[in-house]
């Protein structure tokens, strides 16, 4: 007999970064060759893709691919789920999500409807569509517009009113019947008219349990919606069995309420839910809805044009005019005006701007006209970081959901068997079959998991998005739940505590030299630099001069290059100590100055052997750090200072501020080594830094704190970045991160509390199945609402100016 034809193994293309040669490639294959269920690969160097044929995961294949030295690369993208009711659901659609080939992580946020996904492959939406029915829900659109998201969720909430005014009129007679039963009446209605008002409530408005139900049975799983199916199903089987056996007149033998009530409720507590969760994403709405929807685009020949803001390209000029808001970021070319940025940064007052002067999208002109050149579009600009950033924490799950995620796999199935055990108990107690079925009903319905899953992200979403209203953003939970217990925090102190922009105070030339001539010198290897204190140093200079040649900078001691045909070098104190040139007359300067506070540095030509001259820089502190100190100090917290710059200049500092712990002349290696010498010691720090030279400290730190102003290192590294250089809002960052900790740890308190109390009662025959629809309902919106009360958290006000 010929052979049947073999079934074609399934085929993949798989994105590898890092190849640069033939040789590459043979090592991807041979890695991506010995996974498991590979039958074939083939590695194109030139597209940097593998094609794979076999049964093997594309996530053993990535992780193949990596440990033979080379990357896989991945992107993130945000899906909206529908029919999601508790955190047994979020987990089932986690693991539904993980199946999909391509998926290398999902994370799924209940309180805003949403999953995370980490792909490692392209995904088209109808695969996961597909996957998302199989196990039971639905693929929702996710708009990034907030007009057009906020549109959506009104539409939702309308229909949710509409059918809860329904369900209401149906149910009003068994409320009213419930309301004379403590005083001994019977008014319920008829047996066949509670009938007839029951099956449009059980079998249309109940119809959404028993279709989640069925999805979750299928998935070989548990949910809300098969515990109130079921729960509801048995009271209203038992009332029509009873109704049958002893006819419409006995109404008051009739448990048709349970069912009807029940389902009310659970309607109720939903849509209470939905209007919270719109509460919960406020913050995030208000930012995608800064940004106009027009522009006025300033043409070649002077004219102008109202454009669609989406539609400016970097480079395009654009025309701003009091009360307009800027539809891209740019730099001013023209004009002064003062720009509110209070909605991005939390700034309270007005910015000037002038020619040269930034503007971020959002940010509203108060008066005056500018002209603005675009400098960053779309998803570059600063609006849609942050805004990704805030998203991206809403969407992010606390290391403490771990404990839920187990808690809710299992709880369902746990509560069908407590359940059946408390019918066999009361009936072997002889209650009888109506009293013990009642009370079965009644554990279905008051164990809802709702509340579980709602706890940590609801507080998440409530506690970023305020922390984001006043310039503050939080990079994710891990970042919220690092931030607590933090004993000690260690600031940088150029550009952080100081203003950052330093001034030429004073400049030593050697003898026999001119200042003028010394000045030229350092503005020429300056010119090359972005650093502070080069800008002042071209700032004093007056002019522009020709750039040193063979520009070098020498991190965390200065700069060195060709002037004129001669090397020299212009650095810190310490740069001097490693030439093994003398200060020689400069050395009575250079400690004069330095115990002022200054900030020095040396100019030297070591070919020749010759210390050119000093200068000397001033840098004001910030208004608020004395303030930001003293918080601090009043949460519990002590403070440092690390800085590059000399003892002496660092000295000044502290005693300005009070500070007792201050490390000087500090390398990035070092301030790195000092932050993991601290946290031996017991510490558990939070480093605030803003340049370059912070980023390992801040990686290292059990919190990371940037300011905004500084660099994208700096913020990469970063678990909280300040959206402006505010020292006060550092300990307003700390109030908040504890504030939403609390905030989540009281949610799980009060979800674990509702079950841990509410079942027992059940099981004892304690609670009538309509007490525990509305306890249970209660469970949901109380996690909801303890969790909003976050959005009313302001930062305490900044202290006055001195002089103000």
């Amino acid at each position: 007999m010929p052979e049947a034809p073999q079934p074609s193994l399934p085929r993949l293309s798989l994105p590898i970064e890092g190849m640069t040669c033939a040789s590459c490639a043979s090592r991807v294959e041979r890695a991506l060759m010995a996974v498991p269920g590979t039958s074939a690969v083939q590695v194109n160097l030139a597209s940097e893709r593998a094609a794979v044929q076999g049964s093997a995961p594309v996530e053993d294949l990535a992780a193949a691919v990596r440990a033979a030295g080379y990357a896989v690369p991945e992107t993130e993208r945000r899906i909206g789920v529908e029919g999601m009711t508790c955190a047994s659901c979020a987990g089932r659609v986690e693991r539904a999500l993980r199946a999909v080939p391509g998926v290398a992580e999902a994370s799924v946020n209940l309180a805003s409807e949403t999953a995370t996904l980490r792909l490692l492959l392209p995904v088209e939406d109808s695969v996961l569509a597909a996957a998302l029915a199989e196990a039971g829900y639905r693929l929702a659109a996710t708009p990034e517009d907030g007009a057009a998201e906020e549109a959506a969720a009104t539409a939702k909430l309308a229909a949710q009113r509409r059918d809860l005014a329904l369900a209401g009129l149906l149910a009003a007679p068994f409320l009213i019947g419930m309301l004379g039963m403590p005083f001994g009446q019977d008014w319920m209605p008829n047996g066949w008219v509670q009938l007839a008002l029951a099956l449009p409530m059980q079998f249309w408005f109940g119809a959404r349990f028993y279709r989640a139900a069925w999805a979750a049975l299928r998935a070989g799983t548990g949910n809300m919606d098969l515990l109130v199916a079921i729960g509801t199903s048995a009271a209203f089987g038992l009332s029509l069995v009873l109704l049958i056996q002893h006819g419409g007149g006995h109404s008051h033998a009739l448990y048709f309420e349970a069912a009807v009530v029940v389902i009310l409720f659970v309607m109720l507590g939903k849509h209470l839910e939905a209007r919270a969760r719109r509460g919960t994403g406020a913050a995030l709405r208000a930012l995608l809805d800064l940004r106009p929807r027009t522009a006025r685009l300033l043409e070649a020949d002077g004219t102008e044009r109202e454009v669609p803001a989406a539609s400016l390209v970097v480079g395009d000029v654009v025309v701003l005019r009091p009360g307009e808001g800027v539809p891209v970021d740019g730099v001013v070319e023209q004009g002064e005006a003062g720009v509110d940025e209070s909605a991005l940064t939390g700034e309270s007052r007005p910015v000037e701007k002038a020619p040269g002067t930034k503007l971020a999208t959002g940010t509203v002109v108060l008066d005056g006209r500018l002209v603005l050149r675009a400098t960053a579009v779309g998803g570059e600009t600063t609006l849609a970081r942050v805004a990704a950033l805030v998203s991206a924490a809403q969407a992010s799950r606390a290391p403490v959901q771990k404990l839920v995620d187990r808690v809710a796999a299992v709880f369902v199935p746990v509560v069908i068997v407590l359940a059946a055990l408390t019918l066999l108990y009361w009936l072997l107690a002889g209650a009888g079959a109506e009293a013990a079925l009642l009370h079965a009903v009644a554990v279905l319905v008051i164990a809802c998991p709702c509340a579980l899953g709602l706890a940590t992200p609801a507080a998440i979403m409530a506690g970023t998005g305020a922390a984001a209203r006043a310039g503050i953003l939080v990079r994710d939970a891990e970042a919220i739940e690092r931030a607590q217990g933090i004993t000690l925090v260690a600031f940088d102190k150029t550009g952080t505590l100081t203003e950052g922009r330093p001034r030429l105070a004073a400049l030593h030339p050697a003898e026999g030299l001119t200042a003028e001539a010394v000045l030229a010198q350092a503005a020429a290897l300056q010119s090359g630099s972005e650093h502070p204190l080069a800008r002042a140093v071209l700032a004093a200079a007056g002019n522009q001069p020709a750039a040193a040649e063979s520009f070098r900078a020498l991190p965390g001691r200065g700069v060195e290059g060709v002037v004129g045909g001669e090397r020299l070098v212009l650095g810190s104190p310490r740069l001097l100590a490693e030439s093994g040139l003398e200060p020689g007359p400069l050395a009575a300067l250079a400690e004069a100055e330095a115990a002022q506070g200054r900030s020095l540095a040396w100019l030297l030509a070591p070919g020749a052997g010759q210390v050119r001259g000093l200068l000397a820089f001033e840098d004001a502190l910030k208004p608020s750090a004395a303030g930001a100190v003293a918080a601090l100090r009043g949460m519990g917290v002590d403070v440092a200072m690390l800085s590059g710059d000399s003892p002496a200049a660092a000295r000044a500092v502290a005693e300005t501020l009070g500070l007792d712990r201050v490390a000087a002349e500090m390398l990035p290696r070092q301030k790195l080594e000092t932050i993991a010498a601290w946290r031996k010691e017991g510490a558990r720090i939070a480093m605030v830094g803003d340049g370059v030279n912070d980023a390992p400290a801040l990686a290292a730190a059990d919190l990371g704190i940037a300011m905004g102003t500084g660099t994208d290192v700096a913020m990469a590294a970063a678990g909280v970045t300040l959206m402006r250089g505010d020292p006060a809002l550092v300990p307003a960052a700390l109030e908040i991160t504890r504030r939403t900790y609390r905030k989540l740890q009281e949610n799980l308190a009060w979800a674990f509390a509702y079950n841990l109390l509410g079942l027992p009662l059940a099981a004892a025959g304690l609670l009538s199945p309509p007490f525990a629809g509305a306890a249970m309902a209660l469970s949901s919106v109380s996690v909801l609402t303890n969790a909003l009360l976050l959005a009313r958290w302001r930062p305490a006000a900044p202290a006055p100016r001195p002089g103000a």
